[in-house]
């Protein structure tokens, strides 16, 4: 195993920890009828290797589960996510 997988594989665990708790905020906001998460940060953030957080956040608050562009994109993203790690491990094992 890499030097880098133990680091890396808790950032992305922190990253997604800290994309479930957007997703709870936003349900919060959305409850109390207060200033909400733009679409587009919920988007960057699955973007940027959050997707498993948001994904999960989504069904476990049921927040944003009846939007189309959600239901679809995320997954999407999160396979994307799984692509781009894959070829991410594959040039940190080359490099090596």
């Amino acid at each position: 195993m890499s030097n880098y997988f133990l680091p890396g594989l808790a950032v992305y665990t922190l990253w997604n920890l800290a994309a479930f708790i957007l997703v709870m905020l936003d349900k919060q906001r959305s409850r109390q009828k207060e200033w909400r998460i733009s679409e587009r940060t919920f988007f960057i953030w699955a973007l940027a290797f959050g997707g498993v957080g948001i994904l999960l956040g989504m069904y476990v608050f049921r927040h944003k589960t009846r939007h189309w562009s959600f239901t679809i994109g995320i997954p999407i993203l999160c396979l994307f996510n799984v692509i781009c790690g894959y070829f991410l491990w594959q040039k940190l094992l080359f490099l090596r």
